[in-house]
């Protein structure tokens, strides 16, 4: 007889928020799996924040079913309360108090918890243990949040934006013990509008935009999505209008979709040892000068943009 699988970490159904006119989330539905590390993402503006902290129980959602380790906020929040970790996307700690007194607050909180000595340790912030909070850097401000976070031992772990700002070092490192909070079992709800991270870190990852999902899959599952390997973005100079449209690209042996934003060309491959040749004769053919030519292997950031027809950066 096999065993029941665990219940859900976080389950959400029928999500919306409205702030006046503007629908920050709007029927949003996710699950969590229990031992998990779940990726919101999205840009800014697309309603993961809002999301997050009606799970976390800062905010009240204007209609839907939010059930977090199978509890309720609305019977549960002192439990509750004990069996998170949350870093917000902004923390504001006292600058006058030094690392290891923030986290020894942070741990009176709890009940029960992690020692403080080896929390400073897990993030990384020993040699900084008698710093002011006012004299960290940028990268260690955000690790000392981190260790706020985990101090209480918690079962789930909600991370908004936790590399937002950070310089790319800074990024690797909060990687890193995001790693290693995952593999100790931990279930870890992270927001953030770099794809990279996404595919580096999260089992699972829902792109979220204009308050809906609009995709969710593991990484591997959702670049597969596109049914191309590699993309191609090209330019060409001086180009006169017309000289190039999306059907004549599609056309072209390899090439599976084209799109043009801000007269910059990009072509969805199947294979670059086909569709690059071909665009180079395409293109000696049309007359046209090539200007620019990159390719990429196909990421998260192009599910996006070909689901939404836009850049992350653009938005």
């Amino acid at each position: 007889m096999t065993s029941p699988s665990p219940a859900p970490a976080l389950r959400v159904a029928g999500l919306r928020k409205a702030y006046g006119d503007v629908v920050a989330v709007d029927g949003l539905e996710l699950t969590v799996a229990a031992g998990e590390c779940f990726g919101l993402l999205g840009p800014n503006g697309a309603g993961k924040t809002t999301t997050i902290e009606i799970c976390e129980g800062l905010t009240e959602p204007d209609a839907g079913d939010v059930e977090v380790l199978g509890r309720r906020w609305d019977r549960d929040e002192r439990a509750l309360r004990e069996r998170l970790g949350i870093q917000l996307q902004e923390t504001q700690l006292a600058e006058k108090l030094t690392v290891e007194e923030t986290v020894r607050l942070f741990r009176s909180f709890y009940a029960r918890g992690r020692a403080v000595d080896e929390v400073i340790d897990v993030v990384q912030l020993g040699e900084k243990r008698s710093a002011r909070v006012g004299k960290l850097s940028g990268g260690q401000k955000q690790r000392l949040a981190l260790a706020c976070a985990i101090v209480g031992d918690p079962e789930l772990l909600f991370l908004d934006e936790p590399t937002t700002g950070l310089d790319p070092q800074s990024r690797r490192q909060l990687w890193d013990l995001i790693v290693e909070l995952r593999a100790s079992g931990r279930s870890v709800v992270l927001t953030t509008h770099y794809m990279d991270e996404a595919e580096r870190l999260c089992d699972r990852v829902a792109i979220v935009d204009h308050g809906h999902v609009i995709a969710l899959g593991t990484p591997r599952e959702l670049i597969a999505s596109l049914g191309a390997e590699h993309v191609v973005e090209f330019t060409v100079i001086d180009a006169p209008a017309g000289s190039l449209s999306v059907e004549s690209l599609q056309a072209l042996n390899g090439v599976k979709a084209a799109r043009e934003h801000g007269g910059r060309w990009t072509l969805e491959v199947v294979e670059l040892a086909r569709a690059v040749p071909a665009l180079l004769a395409d293109l000696s053919r049309r007359g046209l000068t090539l200007g620019e030519l990159v390719t990429h292997s196909a990421t998260l950031e192009d599910v996006f943009v070909s689901l939404t027809g836009r850049q992350l950066r653009d938005v």
